[in-house]
């Protein structure tokens, strides 16, 4: 068994980094190749280790893969994402569970967590949200480490969408990423960055 210690000080080699970072792309149009439950598992189970304050994890996901499914989410979409997840493999609704902290007994047994919640839905939400979009980026890393592009999406009506798909009210969307083989050759340009001294600063 390889030295915990060591290994995690290891940079992954530049085929690696180029799959997840520097030749990863935002997918628009799909190949039709499709995608099976058994590698959205994968994708779930490596994106689950991210951390989260107080592992407490309110990210949920829901595939949408049926032509049937995607019939009720295409109207929720704005019209220019319509065409983008119809055609993609699958689409993960990335949401996040208002009564997240009724799990955080079992998430986090050491300490009493629930109850710094309940009752705070101002807390709730803000928890909710950020650590949910921690775990979307989490999910966005793991599918294309697993080789599977992505299409991250705002463009949506979220009010219907929650009301479609997350009627009892307890699941809220965040955003939306559409998932497959994307088709690179109809891939416009990398647009640009900022440069570290744009972006950042160090004190």
């Amino acid at each position: 068994m390889p030295d915990l210690e060591t290994s995690l000080r290891r940079p992954i080699d530049a085929q690696a980094l180029d799959q997840l970072f520097r030749n990863a792309r935002t997918h628009r149009q799909w190949q039709p190749i499709p995608l099976d439950e058994a590698l959205l598992r994968e994708i779930y189970n490596l994106a689950r280790l991210g951390p989260t304050s107080g592992n407490c994890c309110p990210a949920r996901f829901l595939f949408v893969t049926t032509p049937e499914a995607k019939e009720r989410l295409l109207p929720v979409l704005a019209e220019g994402n319509r065409e983008k997840s119809r055609t993609a493999a699958a689409v993960a609704i990335i949401a996040y569970d208002v009564e997240f902290y009724e799990q955080l007994p079992k998430l986090n047994p050491y300490s009493d967590a629930r109850s710094i919640y309940v009752g705070n839905e101002p807390l709730i939400h803000e928890t909710a949200f950020r650590n949910s979009s921690l775990q979307g980026a989490y999910f966005i890393m793991a599918a294309r480490a697993l080789g599977v592009d992505c299409g991250p999406m705002s463009g949506f009506n979220a009010e219907q969408l929650n009301a479609e798909f997350f009627p009892d009210g307890k699941w809220k969307v965040n955003f939306v990423c559409n998932l497959g083989r994307g088709d690179a050759a109809r891939l416009f340009p990398r647009q640009p960055r900022l440069e570290f001294e744009e972006a950042c600063r160090v004190v």
